[in-house]
């Protein structure tokens, strides 16, 4: 036996497990945590140049989140908070309460700001979530043409999203720069605390709900109350998954604001290279699973895009057609589709009368008369019968026969499978679940 060549941990991590007898199955995604990794390692490029598509779009609200980075340290060195300790100019009889209100002023333009800003990063996120999830539905994508295509098709939904967002945290950083303010001078103390910890408190469930309405305005077609108002069905349905996906999704994000420098530079890396990507791929990924599980089943809408089956069987080209639409992937019915629409060859399903005779084509000569193409003609319609006559002859022969017998077999169980996702979609469905 030949011995078997020695590949490294990188070569062995990209191929697969090779010594398995169905190596080329154990490379097919079967679940959502496979279809991410396979998607992670085989379209890496492509995820790189969607986060940079998605990160120039994000250049105004950086810049917005330094000018205020900037300005705030400006203004802690040069305010006036520490005039007590000596003689200072302007003079201020009284400091308290001065910084939590310029604080308070300040943040009204800058939060502001960021509202405008996610008008345009809101481009960035409904062109590559669009990709993402074409991506994840093992469609062909070109990145550029798609991401216009997404932004068309998808930007009012991931702008409601995004303004609900920013306009929260507007509300919430205003009300807390506010309470800060009223605990430096001694204003209901305890009160002012409560409330801040109500706008935290509604961020982030105004985070969750907001990334539910981007995966729903992707995935459906809604108006602007159905989104929201489905979204936050979906939020509080799924709550603890939510909550996980979630951090998981924005955890390279996360690592921005840790305020360990070796930690930060590690992120801006990430963000740089795909952290966009990542955080659109986890999300988007996990949200797929929870449509297929409680939205897709029973509308009869497409479940386990880019998944296979883990069954061998339920792969096979005219499988049993009891199959349920859970028990067969989406994608192994698309392949069986394909092969029914490309594989029943005219050349081989029915009889072709050889060339073998002496039959020809009447050939013009270089100055014909209409009696030429009288005869021309008369050759073309008698090669013609000849061809019907031989069909007609061959057409019960066991190989024709059998050929096709095979594929109405195969179209039979599709339209069973067909039927009986009719059958199982609901009778009134509500309004977010048409298909986009």
């Amino acid at each position: 036996m030949a011995d078997r060549e020695h590949k490294g941990l990188v070569a062995r991590w990209l191929e697969g497990k090779e010594r398995d007898d169905e190596y080329a199955r154990s490379t097919l995604p079967t679940n959502r945590w496979q279809l991410f990794w396979d998607i992670m390692k085989g379209r890496f490029g492509r995820l790189m140049l969607i986060n940079l598509l998605t990160l120039v779009t994000f250049i105004p609200l950086i810049l917005v989140y330094i000018w205020r980075l900037l300005v705030n340290s400006a203004q802690d060195m040069l305010g006036p908070y520490g005039s007590g300790l000596g003689v200072g100019y302007p003079v201020i009889p009284n400091v308290v309460g001065v910084a939590e209100w310029t604080a308070f002023q300040n943040d009204l333009l800058f939060f502001a700001l960021f509202i405008v800003a996610g008008f345009i990063a809101a481009l960035g996120l409904s062109g590559g979530m669009y990709i993402i999830r074409n991506l994840i539905w093992t469609e062909g994508i070109f990145v550029a043409n798609d991401f216009v295509r997404g932004i068309r098709r998808n930007f009012w939904n991931v702008l409601e999203a995004v303004f609900l967002f920013t306009l929260t945290l507007f509300v919430a950083q205003t009300m807390g720069n506010l309470a800060n303010w009223c605990i430096a001078m001694d204003i209901a103390p305890g009160w002012m605390i409560v409330s801040k910890v109500v706008g935290y408190v509604l961020v982030a469930l105004m985070g969750l709900i907001s990334l539910w309405m981007i995966s729903l305005g992707i995935n459906y077609k809604q108006g602007p109350w159905a989104l929201f108002r489905n979204a936050v069905v979906m939020t509080i349905g799924t709550f603890p998954q939510t909550v996980f996906f979630a951090v998981l999704a924005l955890l390279p994000i996360g690592l921005l604001f840790t305020g360990v420098n070796f930690i930060v530079v590690i992120a801006v890396v990430v963000m740089l290279l795909f952290g966009f990507s990542y955080a659109m791929l986890v999300w988007m990924d996990y949200s797929q699973w929870a449509f297929d599980k409680f939205i897709n089943p029973n509308l009869g809408v497409k479940t386990g895009r880019g998944l296979y089956s883990r069954t061998p069987q339920e792969d096979k080209i005219g499988g049993s057609a009891s199959a349920t639409q859970g028990e067969t992937s989406e994608a192994v019915r698309e392949y069986r589709r394909m092969i029914l629409a490309q594989g029943k060859s005219k050349l081989v399903s029915r009889p072709i009368k050889p060339l073998d005779d002496d039959l020809e084509v009447y050939q013009l000569p270089e100055s014909f008369s209409r009696e030429d193409l009288q005869r021309l003609r008369e050759s073309k319609e008698a090669i013609d019968e000849d061809a019907k006559a031989y069909e007609k002859e061959h057409e019960n022969d066991e190989q024709y026969v059998e050929y096709n017998k095979q594929f109405e077999e195969m179209e039979r169980a599709l339209e069973g499978e067909d039927d009986k996702k009719k059958k199982g979609k609901l009778k009134k469905a509500p309004k977010m679940l048409n298909k986009r």
